[in-house]
């Protein structure tokens, strides 16, 4: 098997009557068993780039290569192996949640998964016979991305995974697709939430004005542009005031003052200036996120 889910070089992609570009030249590689962020501004590219991979625009320039087969030569079986939720959930509105994931499902031919046991697991299955047109956003949002977990797929594409959803249920949808990675499965996320991205991905793309600025781990990222500097906040002796130091992270151990600092005085907070990925983009591309 290939290590690579998905290979893209030279992409270039210009809508019908649009006199720029929106992507210029892009080269990536997705592994197996990876989430891989997609990371930009509105209008970068990023759900043109997730378009054009899951097969709905055609007309690129350049080579797309998924499962180690040219895009243009897949057929209907390429929809059989992969999952997709979009930015702004679809659903039959006069349907149950139920009925929505049923239709779906029988649109596969091979094995899918049980919509009674997405919905639970997803905490819907109190609702899994409300029509969807009483669903609140937070609903309909889940409810999309269990539609894409239906045929069992290889390959994810998840555009703004957490949009509309509350921190529980955030945290529920990442820890699902976690466990989806951890089974084999890839995952391309598309997304301006640098938080997600940060918690969620094994690689970060950024991507700006059709252009791939960088390509690296989010952890690699923050120590990289990051300070090697620690910042310690303690009482002052009196106990009444609080004062500040900062202290290179390099030789921290052999740091005189530093020690007799901790010794003689109560630590109220110590930690290293790692920067965040939102810092980072900014430092990167000089743009920043809307």
């Amino acid at each position: 098997m290939a290590a690579q889910m998905i290979t893209v070089e030279h992409l270039d992609f210009t809508y019908e009557g649009a006199s720029q570009r929106v992507l210029r030249g892009l080269d990536f590689e997705i592994r197996r068993g990876e989430i891989f962020g997609f990371l930009g501004p509105s209008g970068a590219g990023k759900s043109t780039t997730q378009n054009i991979l899951i097969g709905l625009l055609r007309g690129y320039r350049g080579s797309v290569s998924i499962l180690g087969r040219e895009l243009s030569d897949w057929g209907p079986d390429y929809h059989e192996r992969i999952g997709v939720s979009f930015e702004l959930p679809n659903h039959y509105l006069k349907l149950s949640a139920r009925e929505n994931l049923r239709y779906f499902r029988s649109l596969y031919g091979g094995d899918t998964e049980d919509p009674d046991d997405l919905l639970d697991v997803l905490g819907l299955g109190d609702s899994r016979n409300v029509r969807v047109e009483h669903f609140s956003k937070g609903m309909k949002a889940r409810l999309n991305f269990a539609r894409s977990l239906l045929p069992k797929p290889e390959l994810l594409f998840l555009d703004e995974p957490t949009g509309g959803l509350d921190p529980g249920n955030a945290r529920r949808v990442k820890d699902i697709i976690r466990q989806r990675r951890d089974a084999g499965t890839t995952v391309f996320v598309t997304t301006h939430n640098m938080t997600d991205a940060d918690e969620l991905c094994d690689r970060v793309a950024f991507l700006v004005d059709g252009v791939i600025a960088l390509i690296d781990r989010p952890r690699t990222l923050k120590l990289g542009y990051g300070e090697r500097v620690v910042d310690v906040e303690f009482f002052d002796h009196d106990g009444d005031g609080v004062s500040s130091r900062q202290f290179a992270l390099d030789g921290l151990g052999q740091d005189q003052e530093f020690l007799r600092l901790i010794r003689d005085h109560r630590v109220r907070t110590i930690h290293s200036r790692e920067t965040t990925l939102e810092r980072v983009f900014l430092q990167v591309t000089g743009q920043e996120l809307e």
